[in-house]
């Protein structure tokens, strides 16, 4: 499978152009294409450009509004509701990130519910503009069910990430992403695209037997994160993204993969916390993060590898496969 380097406005214009081809407003598709574009250059390309197929799918079916404006409510001086009406999640995301900094400075702390949403990407890239903007953030999201209770084969529960960020003085911002499967689904979706089998362990077929067939494990169930430890961790987050806005639970969503069935109508919420609001002494101790960062004697810090990732890929361009780039190139001619 040969590849090509594509620049970030090579790339940034591609997603733009064939969103809207597909029933995609403008300030969407560019709002999708910085989350796609941004995935790529954190070194995950299932949240990347092998999105736009199902993505432009599920567009043209309407089962995502692509057109769709998210609304917002302040419910209190330090809470948000943003509605993201069916449309990409990327647009609501973008509005509560508008909003969420100067209410964390103003109220210590605030939050920000967004429900009716779709696939979210790589939720280190939200946390991350919050820690530059001086705000440490932390963000969790539901999606649908891929994953069963521990003991359990029907998958209840998404694979639902779990990320946070901090700024630190004079330094890039530490930058933590999880998934709470073993995997992001991303990969195998991925290496279905690809052709090639992934790595016991990953996943169950929809007996609960191990496979290395990703069209096998997306039939099936994903391996939660620290086995039982995992899904109880996953409970937690569709309660706070779920429960606490309004939105559907994993096992109501529908898949984001296919262009059938109602939209899945998924939810995220994002807490902002100002590092000055525990007064003077808190502040001073939070800005020597640094010192416990040094104790890590040379580890490699969360976000680092990503960071640095990310400079290499706008330099040398952001590769994608050939046969990918054709297809997205005709959907919607």
């Amino acid at each position: 499978m040969s590849e090509k380097r594509l620049s970030i406005e090579e790339a940034t214009g591609l997603v733009v152009e064939t969103l809207l081809r597909c029933r995609t407003s403008r300030p969407n598709a560019e709002a999708v294409a910085r989350a796609l574009i941004g995935a790529e250059l954190a070194g995950q390309a299932g949240h990347g450009l092998r999105r736009m197929p199902s993505y432009c799918a599920q567009a043209l079916s309407g089962k995502v509004d692509g057109m769709a404006m998210p609304q917002t409510t302040e419910t209190r001086p330090g809470a948000l509701t943003v509605d993201a009406a069916h449309g990409f999640a990327y647009p609501a995301l973008e509005r509560a990130l508008e909003w969420l900094p100067d209410a964390a400075r103003g109220q210590g702390v605030a939050i920000a519910g967004i429900r009716r949403s779709h696939h979210c990407g790589v939720t280190g890239l939200f946390v991350e503009r919050l820690a530059e903007a001086g705000i440490v953030g932390l963000m969790i999201a539901n999606s649908p069910a891929a994953m069963a209770p521990w003991g359990g084969k029907r998958a209840l529960f998404g694979t639902n990430p779990i990320a946070f960020a901090a700024p630190l003085e004079g330094a890039e911002p530490l930058v933590i992403d999880i998934s709470l499967s073993k995997v992001a689904r991303g990969k195998i979706m991925a290496a279905k695209q690809k052709g090639v089998s992934i790595p016991e362990g990953w996943a169950l077929d929809t007996e609960g037997n191990a496979t290395t067939d990703p069209a096998a494990a997306l039939a099936g169930t994903m391996v939660p994160m620290g086995d039982v430890k995992g899904t109880a961790l996953a409970l937690m987050v569709e309660m706070l993204c779920a429960g606490l806005t309004g939105a559907n639970y994993a096992y109501e969503a529908t898949s984001f993969f296919e262009a059938e069935g109602v939209p899945p109508g998924t939810g995220q919420t994002l807490i902002a916390i100002d590092p000055t609001a525990f007064g003077a002494g808190a502040t001073a101790r939070f800005a020597e993060m640094a010192g416990l960062i040094d104790e890590m004697d040379g580890a490699r810090l969360p976000g680092r590898r990503r960071q640095a990732l990310k400079r290499e890929l706008t330099r040398a361009g952001i590769p994608a496969d050939r046969e990918l780039l054709q297809q997205i190139g005709v959907i919607g001619l």
